[in-house]
Order: C-alpha cells, then structure tokens, then sequence
C-alpha cells in the first residue's frame, strides 16, 4: 500500500403499448441490493487521481465515472455536462448509452426467453412478420450475437434522422436491405439487428419496449433516471453533447435516436449503470444460468469465437474475464465493465465524442488500483520474431487460462470439455516449439491466435485453466489473484514450480524446450524492469527524460522487455505540442530503437521524418486482428463530419 500511496503523490502532482402487468419475481429477497459503504480514502484519492491523470492529456467537456467493489462504491464527476452554462458533470447527470442500450435489450430479450414467451432459435420472421423474408432465416439467438448477417448504418437513413419514429417507422429503414453475408458465418455488428429484437420484446410482452425496459429492466436494477432518450422528456441533468473538430469542442450534430431505439437509444447515468451491473452479478435480472449464456462468447459456424456474447462483449484481458459494452454516438462515449469473478463493476460517460479510447484507459488503470496493487499493466516487446510468437503463445495460455477458470470458479461460468490433458500439453508444447516457429514465424503466429477457437478445440482455455487448477490445489487460491498483475511468465514458473510439488506427470510439464524458454524469458524481463517505472507511465512523471538512462540501460540488448511504444509516443506528441520537434523526433528515435517490432513507432517516426529511410528490421510480424482489439467499433454510433464547422463553446476543460 506505500508503493500505491507514492504512486498517488506523483499522480497527483499532474496538473403504442398494452394492459400493465406486474413484474415476475426476478430474485429472492437474499440478493437484494446489498448495503454499499465508499472505499478506503488512499483508493479513492488514487481512482481520483488516475482519473485526472488521463483527463491532463487532452480537452475534454464532461465526464462521469463510478465504480463498485464487493460492499465498496466510488462515484465522481469531472468537467461540464454544460460548458456554455458551465453547470457541472455530477454522477446524477445523464447521458445517452448509445450502444449500451444493446445490453439492456438482450436482457430484455433473455427475461422473456426464460418465461418461455420467446424461443432463442426462432426465425426473427414469427415474432416481426413486416421484416422481409431473406435468403436465409435469421433467428433470436445470431441477432444477439450480431451473427444474423442484418447489416449496420450504410446510408444517410442512419445520420440524417431528426424526426422521432415508431418502432414500424424505425425497421422501415432497414428492413428492405439484403443481409450483408449468411447467418452464422460471420461477426457483423449491428445496431439494426437490436433494433428487430426490440421489436421482438414488444410483440412478446405486449409492451412497448420503453414500458417493458422501464418496468423490467431498470426499476429492478435501481436504474433511477434511466429512459429512452428523447430531447422532449429530459430534464436540467442531461448533458449537452460535443464533438472535436479542429482543435476546440463544438455542439454536436442533432440525432433523434429513435432510429436506434433498442441498439442505441436510451440515456442514463453512471449510478444507473452501476446498479444495471450489480443487478446482474446479483442475478436480479437474469438466473445465474442465463448469465452464463450471456457471458459466454458466441462462435461462427466454422467455430471462431467472435469476443462477443448476449449483448455484451465477452473476452480475457490479462487473466481477468471481462463483459462489457462500449457506446459512442452524436452527444457522447460510453463503456460499461463487469468482472463477474472479482465483483467489479465499471461505468463511465461522457458528453464528448470519440472518447472510447481514453475511457478504455481509464478502466484499465482503475483494474490496476483495485486489483493489481496500483502496477502499471505492459505488454511484452519481443525484438526478435520467433521469441515474439513463443512468448505471445505463453501469454495466450495465461490470460485464456486464468481469466476462464476464474469465470467458471467464482462466477456463472463454464470451461469447455477438458478432453485429454497429455495431449493437449503436447500440441501446446508442439505449436510453441522454436525450430518449427523459425520455418514460418508468420504462419505459427496465426496458429497461436488460433488456438483458443472451438475450431482448435479451445486448446489454449483447456490448458490454461488445468494449469490454474493446479497452482489453485498447490499454492493456494490467493496465488491466482496475483497473476493479473505479475504476468504470464510468473503464472508459468510457478505451475512449473507446482508440477515439483504435485508431482505432475512428464507430459504436464510441457516440453524442456519450452520451460527453458519460460526460464529464459522470465529471467531476462525481470532484469528489464525498471523501478521507478513500475508504479508510473513515462508520459505521466514530471520528466521523462530523467528516466531515460535507466530506462536505456535496463531493455539494452534485452530480447524482451515491457512495450513502452504507446507511452513515449504521447511524450513525443507531447514535446510536438509545445513545438519542440527535436525534442519529438528524439523520443520517436527512442521508441524505435527500443521497438523494433513496432509499425506504429515506426510510422509516426516517418510523419515527422518522411524524408528519411527507416533502417529495415527483420520482418515485423502482422498486428492482432480488429477483432482482438474488441468486437465493438468506437465509431459504431457516431456520425460522419460535416464540411461547416459549428460555432465552437468556450475553452475545452482541463484536469483540475
């Protein structure tokens, strides 16, 4: 807790419906909503600060942010939810979910299911009979996985829309346009798609579905303030939307999202969200069996899991199992984050545009406070290719492995078949082996990011969680709840440690080539690490170029280190600001040189220095696809740029 306190010192330096019917009984009264007490006051200066931190690193209008931990609850805002009548963001200010909406809908959707009132596997065509016959039927289940093939916004219907529309007026928009590939083959998110699933709670209920969300979903869940957005029902809390455009912060373009009422069209605040998630680790909204369905990501035909499950995103993040749901559109950003195996929930909102990535940011760096002992979560820089697929290979098997076991152990999950476990180490040990990677170090990539599909036969989840398993039985439960924070090669050396204890068979161990590869790995990033950097971000300190020696001394000639790109990137465009260009150019020269592996080091280099021919490197290995980086788009919502800019508002606020 003293190396999480200092940490905080130096953060802190930074400048149409039916006859109601009653609502079925959901939960017993033991699942109520439990009585919440604030976190500790160092938790909460450290959230606050982490907060502030991300916020110094560029305009922002609004924001809000609240998060909830076992009994423990922290809510905040930040900036102006109004900056021309500069009224504050508070937790109570609403905004508009945008794609969040989509999570609300599948329970909707999952309530009914479970009184029998809406089969999953029905042809969408029974339950909404005016959505045109397709090649194909599509059916409840691929539309809340967006694998019916409906398609998302394409034309000028989607952005153009200032009228409000019924629920006909809104399936007309789409309903004549072809599906955009077969049901079942592919991912295609869709907002579309949502949109006949609300109409589909409608037909089922007999509720308008605002009536059926209000009654069912988000008076259960204490969502106080939570509607369908429509400009003509908010009241003085409801925060006025912005977009950046060049370089300050104008109104954004006027949307009536009752085009998008069940995959985009609600509003609500941060305290809503938080009850929405507690709701659903309580299992007030759903059973503990529909959670489960929920969380659990869906696969294709051919059997590749999509990250993408029951109107949530679903998928590991460094041995936690994460669902979530991220929304952006005209007037605001959102991302809602439960972690059902830690009791954790996440929400945040803002009323500016194009925010997702820093909210992603933020959400992790609230992880670490809570989780990881305040540690500033890397990734692992590979210079040359073969370590690079090895240890990604490694770290695949512990973020699959842990966050899995994890979900089926301490929450509503489930692991699939185990299978025969000798075998399975062996084709591990065999799909990470050095001299066949060295052939086509490529090729073998896309094998190891393969290897947790049903198409691989989950081979990296069956491994991974036995490996768990065994360091649970061996050195304890707490042991698992480190692994998050110290990395894949820890959570490795000590299953290797445990087979010394257990014993395991031979073939549990993995190949010795490979466990001299763990050894090796481990040794060489321990000795990278450098101190005042493991609590800190070099864009964050007061003066990275301080930490530059270590920094250079510690990764010198270390074929693995922690991947700094991203950070010296924003100290570079940081010095690019204050127009200091040798000063930028001499952090991408850095980032560069430590990152041979990186392109996007490289490319942002070559913005600056386009006459200069980049020394090539040995062949840079293809990033992970769209879909490793979430299903969810950022700009899923959001609207084109017009050609006139608007009027800009005062000053873009700062962190206070």
């Amino acid at each position: 807790m003293r190396a999480l306190l200092l940490a905080l010192v130096l953060l802190l330096a930074l400048t149409p419906s039916a006859a109601p019917r009653s609502a079925p009984a959901r939960a017993k009264a033991s699942a109520a909503a439990r009585q919440e007490t604030a976190f500790p006051p160092e938790v909460q200066r450290a959230l606050d600060a982490l907060v502030r931190a991300e916020l110094a690193k560029g305009p922002y209008a609004g924001l809000s942010v609240a998060v909830s931990h076992g009994g423990m609850r922290w809510v905040r805002g930040y900036g102006s939810r109004d900056l021309s009548q500069r009224l504050a963001a508070t937790p109570r200010t609403t905004y508009r979910m945008a794609s969040i909406t989509k999570s609300f809908t599948a329970v909707a959707v999952l309530q009914l299911v479970q009184e029998g009132k809406l089969d999953l596997d029905a042809d969408i065509r029974t339950l909404v009979p005016v959505y045109p016959e397709k090649p194909w039927p599509v059916t409840v289940r691929q539309l809340l996985g967006h694998l019916g093939g409906v398609p998302h916004y394409d034309g000028p219907e989607a952005s153009e829309n200032t009228q409000h529309l019924s629920t006909a007026q809104a399936l007309a928009l789409f309903a004549d346009k072809p599906l955009v590939v077969e049901p079942g083959t592919k991912f295609v998110y869709t907002t579309w798609g949502y949109n006949l699933l609300g109409a589909a709670v409608e037909k089922a209920s007999g509720q308008a579905y605002g009536d059926y969300l209000k009654r069912h979903v988000f008076r259960p869940a204490g969502m106080r303030t939570a509607a369908l957005d429509d400009h003509r029902t908010r009241d003085k809390h409801h925060a006025v939307g912005y977009r950046p455009r060049h370089g300050q912060l104008v109104p954004s373009e006027f949307l009536d999202v009752s085009s998008r009422f069940a995959g985009g069209g609600t509003r609500a605040s941060v305290e809503d969200l938080l009850g929405f998630g507690q709701a659903l680790l309580q299992h007030r909204l759903v059973s503990a069996e529909t959670a489960r369905m929920m969380q659990l990501p869906m696969s294709t035909r051919e059997g590749q899991l999509t990250d993408y499950g029951m109107g949530f995103a679903t998928y590991p993040l460094r041995g936690h199992y994460m669902v979530a749901h991220a929304g952006g559109q005209p007037e605001t950003t959102s991302l809602v984050v439960v972690l059902p195996a830690e009791d954790i929930v996440i929400a945040l909102a803002s009323n500016l545009e194009g925010e997702a990535k820093r909210q992603r940011r933020i959400s992790t760096r609230i992880l670490e406070v809570l989780l990881e002992d305040g540690l500033v979560r890397r990734d692992a820089h590979a210079v040359e290719p073969v370590d690079a697929v090895v240890h990604e290979g490694l770290a695949r098997l512990f973020t699959y492995g842990l966050a899995y076991h994890q979900w089926a152990t301490l929450g509503p999950g489930a692991l699939p078949e185990s299978g025969d476990p000798t075998e399975a180490f062996t084709q591990v040990s065999a799909l990470l082996d050095r001299a066949t990677i060295t052939q086509e170090p490529q090729a073998a990539l896309e094998r190891v990011r393969a290897a947790h599909h049903p198409s691989a036969g989950s081979l990296f989840i069956r491994v991974g969680a036995h490996m768990a398993r065994t360091v649970e039985k061996t050195l304890g439960p707490e042991k698992l709840r480190e692994y998050p924070a110290r990395g894949p090669l820890a959570f490795f050396t000590d299953y290797l440690a445990a087979c010394e204890q257990v014993p395991c068979p031979p073939a549990l161990r993995f190949s010795e080539s490979l466990q001299k590869d763990v050894r090796h790995f481990d040794d060489v990033w321990q000795r990278s690490l450098v101190a005042e950097l493991r609590r800190a971000r070099l864009d964050e300190v007061p003066d990275p170029e301080a930490l530059w020696p270590a920094l250079e001394t510690a990764t010198a000639s270390a074929s693995l280190h922690p991947d700094y790109t991203e950070e010296m990137l924003r100290v570079a465009g940081l010095f690019g600001k204050r127009g200091k260009l040798p000063e930028q150019i001499r952090w991408l020269e850095r980032a560069v040189a430590l990152h041979p592996q990186s392109t996007s080091a490289r490319e942002a280099l070559a913005k600056v220095k386009p006459l200069e021919k980049l020394v090539p490197v040995a062949p840079i290995l293809s990033a992970p696809s769209a879909a490793e980086a979430g299903p969810v788009p950022d700009n899923a919502g959001r609207l084109p740029d017009r050609p006139a800019p608007r009027k800009s508002e005062p000053a873009a606020q700062q962190a206070e």
